[in-house]
């Protein structure tokens, strides 16, 4: 593929490793020649880059598919997921996975990635729905106010809510960004 035809979630094969395009932008200079800056993050590390390529410039995508998956449990070894066409079972680690362990429910359907057979990342759903077990009780009176209070969720995810949300209540929290949307119920 040319470079110039990279776009966001593209996985590309840099240096070796799957990486997926995260952010990118073309660039033509004043003098030279016009280059794609692009933002990725390695799926096999976790570890961020920058790159920049020349725009006519030929860049390999990456021999990657995705498959419907189950989470199933934590153990020491990782967090256990099965395989919904195989019902293969694999593990992926805490640095694998990182702030998505805060939105793992049991039995949830994942999207897992496989690079050479071999699963190195899951996608989860837009949205999740956990419930607030830890915040500040709400203020009376202070209906005027309407900054947000820190909260800590059944999973372990710190995050604002507004001020009107209370302990036991269920949310619907944007994982991408791990915001607060809404009441879930």
């Amino acid at each position: 593929m040319k470079a110039t035809s990279l776009r966001k979630n593209n996985v590309v094969l840099y240096k070796n490793d799957p990486y997926k395009i995260m952010d990118f932008h073309h660039v033509t200079p004043g003098k030279g020649n016009a280059v794609v800056q692009v933002k990725m993050r390695n799926l096999l590390t976790g570890n961020q880059t920058e790159a920049r390529f020349m725009s006519s410039e030929e860049v390999p995508m990456a021999d990657v598919y995705t498959s419907k998956a189950s989470y199933l449990y934590k153990d020491n070894s990782g967090y256990i997921f099965m395989d919904s066409d195989s019902y293969d079972q694999f593990t992926l680690s805490d640095e694998t996975l990182g702030d998505d362990t805060y939105y793992l429910q049991d039995n949830m359907e994942v999207t897992a990635t496989y690079f050479n057979s071999t699963p190195i990342a899951i996608e989860l759903p837009a949205t999740v729905i956990l419930t607030i077990v830890e915040t500040e009780p709400e203020l009376r009176g202070a209906t005027a106010s309407n900054s947000p209070k820190p909260a800590k969720t059944d999973t372990g995810l710190s995050l604002s809510i507004p001020p009107f949300v209370r302990e036991g209540e269920r949310g619907i929290v944007n994982t991408a960004d791990g915001t607060y949307i809404s009441r879930a119920d």
